[in-house]
């Protein structure tokens, strides 16, 4: 799947072990697409795996990991969980605060920014 909005589109992979079906895997790059393809993220490349266990005892069978390089960070995202849809829901959740505060230098994102009479920067 390749996610991107300048003209240098980023390339980030989904792929799917243990026989996942065809709606779990859309639904999860939806998931997917929807944190990376924002305006103003620098080049995105990476993987995503979605993972069912083959065990049936295992108390949250679902697990997906994202492996990325978002500019020049490495952001790496862990879920848990006992569907599908809700292990996808979850790593969109952790992924966006992950790649938030990778883009962001480690600022809360979203925090707004001191005005220049309170000594603030100003823009440029």
């Amino acid at each position: 799947m390749t996610l991107g909005t300048d003209d240098k589109d980023a390339a980030v992979t989904v792929r799917a072990e243990n026989g996942i079906d065809e709606e779990t895997l859309g639904y999860t790059r939806a998931k997917v697409h929807a944190v990376l393809a924002r305006p103003g993220l620098p080049v995105v490349t990476g993987e995503v795996r979605i993972v069912k266990a083959a065990a049936p005892h295992v108390e949250r069978p679902w697990s997906a990991t994202a492996n990325l390089r978002v500019g020049r960070a490495v952001v790496i995202v862990h879920a848990r969980e006992v569907t599908g849809r809700e292990v996808a829901d979850r790593l969109r959740d952790r992924m966006r605060r992950q790649v938030d505060q990778a883009t962001h230098g480690g600022r809360a994102a979203g925090r707004p920014v001191e005005p220049p009479w309170r000594g603030g920067r100003t823009a440029g």
